[in-house]
C-alpha cells in the first residue's frame, strides 16, 4: 500500500525547462478569475442576509448583528482590514475579488511540486470557471475561503509526507487548516479525516509529525470557536447542539436532490427545498465529474502516483458528507470546498486523456477536450448571469427597504426588527433585534422601550399581520419592490427622528 500511494516531487525544473514549472498560468488564471468577478458579478451587487450579519460585526458606527452558534469568525478576519477603513459595498467586493484570486493562485502553487503545471492551471479554470465560484468570489462568506484553505492544505500534506525535509510544507499545512478552521470548523474536521487516516495507514506516512501538525491546526483555528462556545453557550457540546437545531437538526438525510436544485443559478438557500428541478442540462457536469475523478485517480495511479489523485478525491468527497447526506436543506455554495479538491483529479484525467493517444491523433484529443471545457465555460456563464440577476435583484431590494426607512425618519441610532431586519438593518446604520426564531436577541419590552427614545421599524411580510404590540403602529407600503412585494413597515406613533 505504501509504494501505492507513495509521493515522489516533481524534479525541479532546469534552466531549459523554466517555463513549464513557471506559475505564469497559475498567475493568468487567477487574473482571469478576478477579472470574471470584477465584470459579471461585482456591479450592483449589494450586501446579503448573511453578508450583512458577518460586516456588521467589524464595521465600525453599525451595530452588530446577532451572530448565531453555526458561525465563525474567519470571515470577520478577512473583511477587517478594509471595513475598518470603508463600509462601501463596491470597495469590499473589489477587495474580495482581489483576495480570491490571489487565494486561488496561492492555494494551487502549492501543488506546484507534485503535479504538472498544465494540469494544475487546467484545475484553476475548471474549479474558478464554476458559477458559483465565481458568484461568491467577491461575496463576505466562508465557503470558497474554506475550498481554497482545503486545497492548499492537502497539497501541504502531500508535500510532507513525500519529503521529510520539506518544513515549509509542514508550515503550510498547519496555517491552511487553521485557516479552514477558523472560517467552518465542521468542514476543516472532515477535510483532515482521510489526511489523519493516511498518516496512519500508509507505512511511509507514519510519521507523529504529520498527525501533530494536523491536530495543532485543527486546535489553532477552533480555539476562538471553542472559546466563544465555553464563554457564550456553555461548552462546545452545548453550541453543537444548539447548531444542530438551527440548522433543523443533522441526521441522515439524502440531499443529492436538492442539490441538484440549486445548480441552475439558485436559489441561493433552498430551505425548504421544494422548487422544481429546472434547466436540468445545467447539471450535466456533476454527474459526469464522478466518472472523471475515477478516471483521474486511474491515470495518476499508473503514473505511479496514486495520491495525488486519490487524496484530495477523498478529502473533496469527505467535507461533501455533511451537505450530501446529514442535513435536509441545500445551497451550491456548501460543496465549494469539494468541488475545489475534486478539480485536480479531473483535471488530470481530462489532461492525460489528450495526451494518451496516439501522436498523430493527439491534436484532435486535445481539441476535443478544449471544445468540452469551452462548452462547459459558456453553460456555466449562462447560470452565473441569471444568479447574478436574481442575487443583485433580492440584495438591491434591502437598499430600496433601507432608503424608504429614511424617508420615514428611521435614522440612526434606530433600530429594525421584523423580517428581513438584519441585511436592512444594516443598509440604515440601525441595529436590528429578532423576538422569535433562530435570531432571537431581543425582547418585545426592549422594543417598545427603544421606541420611546429612538425610531424603531417593524418589517412585516405580506398578508401577514403585526404582532400584537405593534397592531396600532401606522403602517407604510413599501412599493417597488419585486422580490420582497407586499411588504409593510410599521412606525410607533410620534416616532421619534433623528438629525440628518
Amino acid at each position: 500500500m505504501a509504494s501505492a500511494v507513495s509521493v515522489r516531487p516533481r524534479p525541479r525544473p532546469t534552466r531549459a525547462g523554466d517555463a513549464a514549472g513557471s506559475p505564469l498560468p497559475l498567475a493568468a488564471v487567477a487574473v482571469a478569475f478576478a477579472l470574471a468577478q470584477l465584470l459579471f458579478v461585482v456591479p450592483g451587487l449589494h450586501l446579503g442576509w448573511d453578508e450583512s450579519v458577518y460586516a456588521s460585526q467589524v464595521t465600525p458606527h453599525i451595530p452588530s448583528a446577532f451572530f448565531s452558534a453555526p458561525r465563525a469568525r474567519g470571515v470577520l478576519v478577512l473583511l477587517a482590514p478594509l471595513t475598518l477603513l470603508t463600509s462601501s459595498t463596491l470597495a469590499l467586493r473589489i477587495y474580495l475579488a482581489a483576495l480570491s484570486a490571489t487565494g486561488l493562485f496561492l492555494a494551487l502553487r502549492a501543488w506546484r511540486p507534485l503535479l504538472r503545471m498544465s494540469v494544475l492551471a487546467l484545475a484553476g479554470v475548471l474549479f474558478c470557471g464554476l458559477w458559483v465560484t465565481q458568484l461568491y468570489g467577491p461575496q463576505a462568506m466562508p465557503n470558497l475561503w474554506t475550498a481554497l484553505s482545503g486545497l492548499a492544505a492537502v497539497g501541504c500534506f502531500l508535500r510532507a509526507a513525500g519529503d521529510r525535509d520539506d518544513r515549509r510544507a509542514l508550515g503550510g499545512l498547519c496555517l491552511a487548516l487553521a485557516a479552514a478552521a477558523l472560517l467552518r470548523p465542521s468542514d476543516a474536521v472532515w477535510l483532515s479525516l482521510p489526511m489523519a487516516a493516511a498518516s496512519l495507514l500508509v507505512r511511509r506516512w507514519r510519521r507523529p509529525m504529520l498527525l501533530t501538525v494536523l491536530v495543532c491546526g485543527l486546535a489553532l483555528g477552533g480555539a476562538q470557536w471553542i472559546v466563544e462556545a465555553y464563554l457564550s453557550y456553555g461548552g462546545v457540546v452545548a453550541r453543537l447542539h444548539r447548531s444542530s437545531a438551527i440548522e433543523g437538526g443533522i441526521g441522515w438525510h439524502l440531499a443529492f436532490g436538492d442539490q441538484l436544485r440549486t445548480l441552475a443559478g439558485g436559489p441561493e438557500l433552498c430551505r425548504p427545498c421544494t422548487v422544481p428541478w429546472r434547466h436540468r442540462t445545467s447539471a450535466i457536469w456533476w454527474f459526469v465529474t464522478p466518472v472523471l475523478v475515477a478516471g483521474g485517480v486511474l491515470a495518476a495511479a499508473r503514473a505511479r502516483r496514486l495520491a495525488t489523485a486519490l487524496l484530495p478525491a477523498l478529502c473533496g468527497a469527505s467535507v461533501a458528507v455533511p451537505y450530501l447526506l446529514l442535513i435536509d436543506y441545500a445551497a451550491p455554495r456548501f460543496l465549494l470546498p469539494a468541488y475545489a479538491l475534486l478539480s485536480l483529479p479531473v483535471a488530470d484525467a481530462l489532461a492525460t486523456s489528450a495526451r494518451s493517444v496516439r501522436p498523430r491523433l493527439r491534436p484532435a484529443a486535445i481539441a476535443l477536450v478544449t471544445a468540452l471545457i469551452a462548452i462547459q465555460l459558456v453553460t456555466q456563464h449562462v447560470v452565473l448571469t441569471r444568479a447574478v440577476h436574481a442575487a443583485a435583484d433580492g440584495t438591491g431590494e434591502y437598499a430600496r427597504i433601507a432608503a424608504d426607512l429614511r424617508t420615514y425618519g428611521v435614522r440612526p441610532p434606530c433600530l429594525v426588527t421584523g423580517r428581513l431586519a438584519t441585511p436592512v438593518a444594516y443598509q440604515t446604520r440601525c441595529a436590528s433585534g429578532q423576538i422569535t426564531g433562530h435570531n432571537q436577541n431581543t425582547t418585545v419590552s426592549k422594543i417598545l422601550a427603544a421606541a420611546r427614545h429612538e425610531p424603531v421599524a417593524l418589517l412585516v411580510r405580506p398578508h401577514h399581520k403585526p404582532p400584537a404590540y405593534a397592531r396600532h403602529w401606522t403602517s407604510h407600503q413599501l412599493d417597488g419592490l419585486r422580490v420582497h412585494h407586499g411588504y409593510r413597515v410599521y412606525l410607533p406613533p410620534h416616532t421619534p427622528t433623528t438629525p440628518m
